[in-house]
């Protein structure tokens, strides 16, 4: 059934979650293999026009999102559930709306955000993960959880990330705030989380990398003290595998009471 134009659209907030693995990233390309391409084709199917959407973090080619946040303009009228079944039927198996609701005009899903968070999920293995390959990160060597810790909270706090930031990074500065970082194992998999007010451009995989590194005996946790002084990305460990990460949670005012994915294994 096709909905009536909308003299007023309607702006709508939408979870997403995707597993990036065959995916260029989300910002669209000429190729079309991005993960905005597939979706706003999905939601222009439904919608039987055109849609252009605006996700709160552009993931990189092979990053996963459990609750990546959208905001578009409707422009038709449809029940909020109707978006998100309608609209799944287009979409392939590795993709799918979790959710959908209205949010007032000047909801923003990038701008809007308070923080967000992101999860890094590490096999440590003799060999080479086979039934989680693309879904994980690979150490084949021991790592210290302690001395992991010992230099995450050497992170916490406001500080220049110039020594993690990507070449190619588009943000005006690179001055966040690391709110926490938590490292836990269970049995051979290490979980690594991030809650930051924002990130630059690959720099949970840059994180990561010097974090391995630490943790596998190469420097001592005091070593990010010094990269973090020294702003220069060129010290720093090489970038770790794309994989592994996930974007979990973005953070929003209370007054948009944005609904959030539940988590599941794996990376609960």
């Amino acid at each position: 059934m096709r909905g009536m134009p909308d003299p007023q659209p309607q702006r709508l907030a939408l979870g997403l979650s995707y597993r990036g693995t065959d995916y260029h990233g989300w910002q669209s390309q000429p190729d079309g293999r991005t993960l905005q391409d597939r979706v706003e084709a999905a939601l222009g199917e439904f919608a039987a026009t055109a849609v252009r959407t605006v996700c709160a973090g552009r993931t990189d080619s092979g990053v996963h999102a459990l609750n990546q946040v959208l905001h578009f303009d409707a422009p038709v009228q449809r029940e909020a559930f109707s978006w998100v079944r309608g609209t799944n039927r287009y979409l392939e198996r590795d993709i799918a709306l979790q959710w959908c609701q209205p949010v007032a005009a000047d909801f923003h899903a990038r701008r809007s955000a308070l923080g967000r968070r992101y999860r890094y999920l590490l096999l440590q293995s003799a060999v080479r993960p086979a039934l989680e390959q693309g879904l994980c990160g690979w150490s084949f060597k021991p790592l210290d959880g302690e001395a992991m810790r010992a230099a995450a909270a050497l992170l916490i706090g406001e500080h220049d990330f110039s020594s993690f930031r990507a070449a190619e990074c588009q943000a005006l500065s690179p001055v966040k705030t690391m709110r926490g970082i938590r490292i836990e194992q269970r049995g051979a998999y290490w979980r690594f989380d991030f809650d930051a007010s924002a990130f630059l451009h690959h720099m949970v995989r840059n994180l990561m990398g010097s974090l391995v590194h630490i943790g596998v005996g190469n420097q001592p946790p005091e070593w990010l003290r010094e990269l973090l002084a020294g702003r220069d990305r060129t010290r720093a460990a090489p970038t770790f595998d794309a994989a592994g990460l996930y974007l979990t949670h973005i953070r929003y005012p209370s007054q948009f009471a944005l609904a959030e994915t539940s988590e599941r294994w794996p990376y609960a």
